[in-house]
């Protein structure tokens, strides 16, 4: 599964990244392919997309999903399965766990658990 979610990721970058896709929507973003989950059947992709700058994500969905059928017969071609699976779109939204959880360890409540604390009752040990 890991594999051909891999392969199909690819040849999604490719076709965005090539311009094959006419639409006005597509050619005005930078859209990134973060990765593919595939069903375990691998009938059905659902690729994790994020426009560049996280802009006009519903109109850049919309315009995906005007043009999945197309891909998918591009991917039927470049990837050797024995069904094309289905391509369902979502936003990708690890950027803003990521962005969430780097703040959160950056905050001043958590930098203060981890300075090492000087401990006064260790001299009584040493007597």
């Amino acid at each position: 599964m890991l594999r051909v979610a891999e392969l199909v990721r690819h040849a999604v970058a490719q076709l965005l990244s090539r311009g094959e896709i006419a639409d006005p929507v597509l050619e005005k973003h930078v859209v990134t392919v973060s990765r593919v989950k595939m069903a375990p059947d691998l009938k059905l992709a659902t690729v994790y997309v994020m426009p560049l700058g996280g802009q006009d994500e519903p109109a850049v969905l919309a315009a995906l999903e005007r043009h999945k059928k197309f891909m998918r017969g591009e991917i039927a071609q470049g990837v050797n399965l024995k069904f094309a699976p289905e391509l369902r779109f979502r936003i990708d939204d690890t950027f803003d766990t990521v962005s969430r959880i780097d703040a959160l360890l950056n905050s001043d409540r958590v930098k203060q658990d981890l300075t090492p604390q000087v401990d006064n009752d260790q001299d009584d040990f040493d007597a």
